[in-house]
């Protein structure tokens, strides 16, 4: 579910090519998923809990593999971005049924490890993404990046109904639609209207009423928040500094690590002129540094502030993203190493630290809460991330209409080559603008007392 974020960055020129795709339309490919995952986290975590974690988990698998046939079977973008937000649906109920069902199967203190087994695929799964992707775009096509989630999700959902042990509380409350629905709405017209912005114009009737829906939305889904006896996000939460400085990292990571990486992977692809698995194989730096710095990042939660460790890595992806600037038309791609390499390092750190200091956030035993609306702010800064970073990166060039031809595979003249990365260049310097507010975002998140760090790290 998480490795399906990613692993379509390698895939989107291939995409575009053979659909006819815009750069708009490459953006919701990504987008699509990321806002339909966000959207419904929360309420099928409800659900989960009162009609009972396995039969939510089943119903997600068969979900997501008819989402995923429905996406290597479109014939064009607007189906394929259609069936990505069926499949982020599915995604959804998956993730929210899964972490309460190993709980369940692991009580005591087998649990840690189990949950610690599960973050470390989580965080591997969104890194090695691309390289996934340029395996399977450069062997049998892109719409197998599709394909193959269906026989996997299938045989899931086989070991899952004979292996897993089912649990629920009927006690719970039901799903918040109308608040899911008012959230949704917000978050959709939000990103509608950055990824729409350079084509209509930031002024046009449409972009503005989306702006002006968006903002009503949310002050709607806030009001009725405050009014439920049980909301699906108390905006009161907001109030506790620790609370919103870690929902603040949260977004703020996401839209400076995520879409970097599809911009990386299309760079190596359209400038470098790499096929797929090629791109991915370069990608690997920032996967084997994440893999380094997670493990100790989370050994070092026993030892130092969430605040401190946090900061450290979003420090770490901004040097990154500047190291990855600056680069001239006759450099290797080996030039890219250092950015990568320093970059992938401030990620590693990050994922285990903002686990723990969402939990934190929230003491007196909301670690389930706590954790669902961490992932549902992940989620939607991926979403938002790739809508801004994608509007800076298609107004910064002179001439974007040959950057935009260049993402569709039509051309590779030195225009719109160097089209490709002054965009390129500028989404990097928003992103690392996003790491350094995200640091100073961080000095507010709590510390936990050390027997909480030492629990709650492997989460």
């Amino acid at each position: 579910m998480l490795l399906d974020v990613t692993v379509v960055y390698l895939a989107l020129p291939a995409v575009a090519s053979d659909l006819n795709a815009s750069f708009t339309s490459q953006q919701w490919v990504v987008d699509a998923y990321a806002l339909a995952v966000a959207a419904a986290l929360l309420p099928a975590g409800a659900a989960a809990d009162r009609d009972g974690r396995l039969r939510i988990f089943l119903a997600g698998l068969i979900g997501f593999a008819i989402a995923s046939a429905l996406c290597a079977a479109a014939p064009d973008a607007t189906l394929l971005n259609l069936a990505r937000a069926l499949q982020g649906l599915a995604a959804a109920a998956v993730l929210s049924a899964a972490l309460a069902l190993i709980a369940g199967a692991y009580p005591g203190d087998r649990q840690p490890t189990a949950l610690a087994i599960w973050g470390a695929v989580s965080g591997a799964a969104l890194a090695i993404g691309p390289v996934v992707g340029g395996l399977l775009v450069d062997g049998p096509g892109w719409r197998w990046v599709f394909a193959i989630n269906v026989p996997i999700a299938l045989v899931m959902a086989l070991l899952a109904r004979s292996r897993a042990l089912d649990s629920r509380d009927p006690s719970s409350p039901p799903p918040d639609l109308r608040g899911a629905a008012l959230f949704a709405g917000a978050l959709a017209l939000g990103v509608a209207a950055l990824l729409r912005g350079n084509d209509e114009g930031w002024s046009s009737a449409p972009i503005v009423a989306s702006l002006v829906g968006a903002v009503a939305l949310g002050a709607a889904f806030v009001a009725v928040e405050l009014r439920t006896a049980r909301p699906m996000l108390d905006p009161r939460n907001f109030l506790r500094p620790s609370f919103s400085g870690t929902v603040s990292v949260a977004v703020l990571q996401s839209v400076a690590i995520y879409p970097v990486l599809l911009f990386v992977a299309v760079h190596l692809q359209v400038t470098y002129g790499f096929d797929p698995l090629a791109a991915g194989v370069r990608v690997l730096p920032i996967t084997l540094t994440y893999l380094v710095t997670a493990p100790i990042a989370a050994v070092l939660l026993k030892r130092i502030p969430h605040r401190f460790s946090l900061a450290v890595g979003l420090i770490l992806v901004g040097v990154g993203l500047l190291l990855l600037r600056g680069q001239v038309a006759d450099d290797d791609w080996t030039a890219l190493l250092p950015g990568l390499l320093v970059f992938g390092a401030g990620s590693g750190c990050l994922s285990p630290s903002l686990a723990a200091a969402a939990i934190a956030a929230l003491p007196g035993g909301r670690a389930g809460v706590a954790s669902g609306v961490g992932n549902t702010f992940r989620q939607a800064g991926i979403a938002v991330g790739v809508a801004i970073l994608g509007a800076v990166f298609a107004a910064a060039p002179a001439n974007s209409d040959a950057a935009d031809a260049l993402l569709r595979g039509e051309r590779a003249d030195p225009v719109a080559v160097g089209a490709f990365v002054d965009g390129f260049e500028a989404a990097l310097l928003a992103a690392a603008i996003a790491a350094a507010a995200g640091a100073l975002a961080a000095l507010a998140v709590a510390t936990g007392p050390p027997s909480q760090r030492g629990e709650t790290a492997a989460t």
